[in-house]
């Protein structure tokens, strides 16, 4: 099964669909916008997705790349027998003034050092826990 797309989007990229939900974001004054249904899959998803957008403005600002707007797009699937992940795959959309291979830099170390794709990636054992 494939397809559980998760969109994020900040600044000048930031969705005007009016079924999107807004959220306050630390590095732009309107928010990020969510399009994404509330499943598991598609909340798997935005986690990795929410971490590239964060990353991105986290990044460029020690890099000196001004940053205008972002958007993510996180998509993946599960098997239908196990619901074990197929991977996630995302696409970065950077509006900024500087030329493409900065961009290009930028989202080569946010690739490198951005946590919830690194935590992804790694495996990570998830437990229930008595309360």
């Amino acid at each position: 099964m494939d397809g559980f797309d998760a969109v994020v989007a900040a600044g000048t990229l930031r969705s005007s669909d009016p079924g999107a939900v807004r959220f306050p974001h630390r590095w732009t004054p309107e928010g990020v916008s969510v399009e994404a249904a509330f499943t598991g899959a598609h909340l798997l998803h935005l986690a990795a997705a929410g971490c590239v957008l964060n990353d991105v403005y986290r990044e460029a600002e020690g890099m000196g790349v001004p940053v205008a707007g972002v958007r993510v797009v996180a998509s993946g699937g599960f098997d239908p027998e196990t619901w074990a992940s197929t991977g996630i795959a995302y696409t970065v959309d950077v509006d900024s003034p500087v030329p493409e291979r900065h961009v290009r830099a930028l989202l080569q170390r946010v690739d490198e050092v951005a946590e919830i794709p690194r935590a992804i990636r790694a495996g990570a054992p998830v437990a229930r826990v008595e309360t």
